[in-house]
């Protein structure tokens, strides 16, 4: 299966650096919503057969325009959500974003018994944006996109790619509507193809099997 994960468009919440992980969450700024409106000449090239988004506001927004194009359902699912922030809700300061990332980057490295103060933990986490994926697998799409939230997606691909580690994933943020493309299953496991460091725009070549690049994910 290929897994194209997106970053919703840019919120309110974005600008001022803002840990908002809260149903039902912002809407998109109107660089957000031009964002969103770029995803469908982005992603021309995919032959999209499920569309996801979470339960929050933004990325279903985000996916719209998307559904749209390929008259394809958005299946709202709660597993796809960003990690939530509990006690550090609505915060901005670096301490504060330091530690929030410091968690989930702490389960992406096996340590899921830690818990997000106030929040959730590793195992609860994984195990949901996992569920949401397995059903999309299950299904028996061959190529399906999931609009999620950075830290989230981050996480994941950390915990679940082989070809991507923490340090990597640390090193590099995914912009407002950027991509991660993954190829695999949930029984074999995931390869990162592409992981898009800034905002849509036309998708870098994925290496083939005889490029030496191959064995990394590429960026733009």
């Amino acid at each position: 299966m290929r897994l194209l994960l997106i970053r919703h468009g840019q919120t309110p919440s974005n600008l001022k650096h803002l840990l908002d992980t809260a149903e039902p969450g912002p809407g998109l700024t109107s660089l957000g919503q031009e964002q969103a409106a770029a995803l469908p000449d982005a992603l021309a090239s995919e032959e999209i057969d499920a569309l996801y988004a979470s339960t929050l506001v933004r990325t279903q927004l985000t996916a719209a325009p998307l559904a749209a194009a390929t008259g394809l359902e958005v299946r709202v699912r709660s597993g796809i959500r960003e990690l939530t922030a509990g006690e550090l809700e609505m915060r901005g300061d670096e301490e504060a974003a330091h530690l929030y990332m410091h968690t989930a980057f702490a389960w992406s490295a096996g340590d899921v018994r830690l818990r997000m103060p106030g929040g959730e933990n590793g195992v609860e986490a994984l195990a949901r944006f996992d569920a949401v994926v397995a059903e999309a697998h299950q299904d028996g799409a061959e190529t399906v996109a999931l609009v999620s939230h950075g830290a989230v997606i981050r996480m994941w691909v950390a915990a679940r790619a082989d070809n991507v580690d923490v340090a990597y994933a640390a090193e590099h943020p995914l912009a407002n509507t950027g991509i991660v493309v993954l190829t695999g299953s949930p029984d074999q496991g995931w390869r990162a193809l592409l992981w898009e460091g800034s905002s849509v725009g036309p998708l870098p070549r994925t290496p083939g099997p005889d490029d030496p690049t191959g064995s990394a994910v590429s960026t733009p």
